[in-house]
C-alpha cells in the first residue's frame, strides 16, 4: 500500500482498493458499505465529503488481456479514520484500528 499524491495540490491519499483486502474485506461490495457510512459520517459534522471521498474509476486488466473500468475512491487521512470508526469492529483489522484511532465502540 502506497501513499499517493494529488499532482499540482499536496493532498496525500490512498485507493480504496488497496486498502480493502488490509483491513479484512473480501468483498467490494461490503468494503463500499462501509465507505458509504464513512461518507454519512463526514456529512453529519458538515465537512464536504468530495474533499476526502473521491470517486474515480480505474482501468484492470482482465486475463484475455483487456482492460475494464472499475469504481475505486482516493481516500485522505481523514476518511480513512472515518472507515476505521465506521468499518465492521467484528474485523480484527477494522477492531484494532478503531482502537488506534482512539475509537470507544
Amino acid at each position: 500500500m502506497v501513499v499517493q499524491t494529488i499532482e499540482g495540490e499536496q493532498v496525500e491519499f490512498w485507493y480504496a482498493s488497496e486498502l480493502m483486502m488490509l483491513l479484512g474485506y473480501s468483498r467490494w461490495e461490503n468494503f463500499e458499505t462501509a465507505i458509504n457510512r464513512a461518507i454519512a459520517s463526514c456529512k453529519a459534522t458538515n465537512i464536504m465529503p468530495w474533499d476526502h471521498f473521491r470517486e474515480v474509476t480505474k482501468m484492470v486488466a482482465l486475463g484475455s488481456g483487456a482492460n475494464r473500468p472499475v469504481k475505486d475512491y482516493m481516500l485522505t487521512r481523514y476518511a480513512c479514520y472515518l472507515f476505521a470508526q465506521n468499518g465492521d469492529p467484528k474485523k480484527e483489522e477494522i477492531a484494532f484500528a478503531m482502537l488506534f484511532c482512539g475509537s470507544n465502540s
